[in-house]
Order: structure tokens, then sequence, then C-alpha cells
């Protein structure tokens, strides 16, 4: 019987991701890339889960992630560092190592992180760090300023999963930020809230006049199913703001959710947010090998 990670009362496991994959309702652009995904090791022996946990996974492992990417038809990848490995960011940076050209990582590290490490994590092919304050296991707002003066010389990027309505309050440090800044899943807040609301309005700032760039991943996790028909105008605003700061991720395998997912479903979204091919290209394509540093094809 195969190891699973033990779940506690503050941290329930999660449901398997569904190998159900619906068909591209577009053409997929060769070297097109799924800039948000996790794996989780098949072995918990060897990689353990830090206490602090939200959820507790199931395991994701390298050949189950290669084949939702072939699947949804992805030619290439950025793992992103699961918070309940917290800083141990060694599964990921081992599955990176097996595929240099294809994939690329946005770590966790805490600020005294050492420059050795960096510089391994740089070769291994990581291009961010992550910050997270809606998942126990991350690192949170306090390290960005440092973290963002250790990394930028790299090239690298802060990657933020938080909630939108935190960025007014954030505005006076974030802005003062040199290097480029993701944020997760289109600011993370519920449409529901509007457009007009001050942390959508901050993040349409920071994308259009501040250099930011947004994921357009997670809309199960911000909008209304079956269709998420109320995040296509979000999604469209977004890549209105910022039209070369925008990519797409699956956010598989979907964790912490009380329904699973159909990636392919996901996907296909794409073609309501950007009905235009040219868009999309520079969504897959154009854009995650500039922010990601890919090889030219």
């Amino acid at each position: 019987m195969a190891k699973v990670y033990p779940e506690t009362p503050d941290a329930p496991r999660c449901l398997a991701p569904s190998a159900d994959v619906a068909p591209p309702s577009f053409e997929i652009p060769h070297l097109a890339c799924d800039t948000h995904a996790h794996v989780v090791s098949d072995d918990p022996d060897a990689y353990p889960v830090v206490p602090s946990r939200s959820y507790t996974p199931v395991p994701s492992p390298e050949s189950a992630y290669l084949g939702m990417l072939a699947a949804t038809g992805m030619t290439r990848g950025v793992l992103v560092q699961i918070s309940v490995y917290g800083t141990d960011n060694r599964y990921m940076l081992e599955v990176l190592a097996r595929h240099p050209g294809r994939l690329r990582g946005v770590a966790v590290a805490a600020p005294d992180v050492s420059e050795r490490e960096l510089a391994r994590m740089h070769d291994a092919g990581v291009r961010g760090l992550r910050l997270n304050v809606l998942f126990g296991g991350g690192v949170s707002l306090d390290a960005m300023e440092t973290l963002a003066a250790r990394i930028g010389p790299m090239g690298w990027h802060l990657q933020l999963l938080l909630d939108a309505r935190q960025l007014p309050e954030l505005m006076p440090r974030v802005r003062k930020l040199t290097l480029p800044v993701v944020v997760d899943h289109m600011g993370h807040m519920p449409v529901s809230l509007g457009m007009s609301h001050p942390g959508f309005q901050a993040l349409r700032h920071l994308v259009a006049d501040h250099g930011w760039w947004t994921k357009l991943s997670g809309a199960y996790r911000i909008g209304t199913r079956p269709g998420f028909d109320d995040v296509t105008p979000w999604a469209q605003a977004l890549i209105e703001a910022g039209p070369d700061r925008v990519v797409w991720g699956s956010d598989w395998p979907h964790v912490a959710v009380a329904d699973m997912l159909d990636t392919g479903a996901l996907r296909n979204l794409l073609a309501k947010w950007a009905p235009d091919a040219a868009m999309r290209h520079r969504i897959l394509v154009a854009n995650p090998q500039r922010l990601y540093d890919f090889p030219e094809a």
C-alpha cells in the first residue's frame, strides 16, 4: 500500500487530482507554458511536511505532473514550491534538475538563506521566491524587502500569495521594490466584491503602472462554478492592464478544494479571457519565456 502523508484536524487531506482532462477548445501554441503547479513526493518519509501546514496533500509526484503537462498540451512548466514543505525545496529542485530546458521553479526561502544555496537554486532553474500569507508553511511579507534586495541582482522576481485586499495598506512598501513582482491567482480575492474594490484597483494599478505581473490562474478560488463566467471581466481587465505581464497557470494539483477540477477545462477558460490567438500566444509563450528565462526556441 502506498504511503500517504498523515492528516491532522488542522490540516485535512486534499482530494486527488482528476485524471480527466477536457480537450482544448483552441489551438495550443508550441512552447506553451503552465506557470503554476506543484509537485508532492510519493515518499513521505524522505520529504516530511511541516506541522504548521494548512492542508495535507496527496502524492502528486514528478511522473503525474509531467503527465498533466502532456495532457493539457503544455511544452514547458513552472513549479512553485508547495507551502506544506516550508523552505525544504529539495523535491522540487530534484525535479527541476532532471528537466533543465523544460522546467523552471519558484522556491521558498528564509531571509538568511545562504548565497551558496541561492546559487544552487539558480543553477537548478529557480527564477523567483514566493512569499505566502494565506497558507501555513510559507514565508511572510516581513521578509519582503530583505529577500528582494538579495535576489534582484540575480534577475529573479518575488511572487506573492496574498489577498489583494491587503495591497492598499502595503502600497508604501511595495512601490519601493525595484524587481519584478508576480501576484498569484489574479489577486486571490472574490470577484463578487467587484472591480471597483480598492484591492482590485491597487492590483490593476501595480500591473498597469508599476511593472508588476499577475497569474491568470485560480479562477475557482475567486469565482463561481460551474463556468466561472464572473471571472472573465476580471481576467480581461488584468490582461488589458498588462498584456506583456500576464501568464497562465493551472494551479495543479488543485489543493484545498471541496470539489476537484478538470485542469483541461481550466485551461480552456483562456479562450474566453483572451479570444485573440495572438494574445494567447503572449500569455502562454512569449511572456513566460521572458519572465522565467527560458531558452530561445
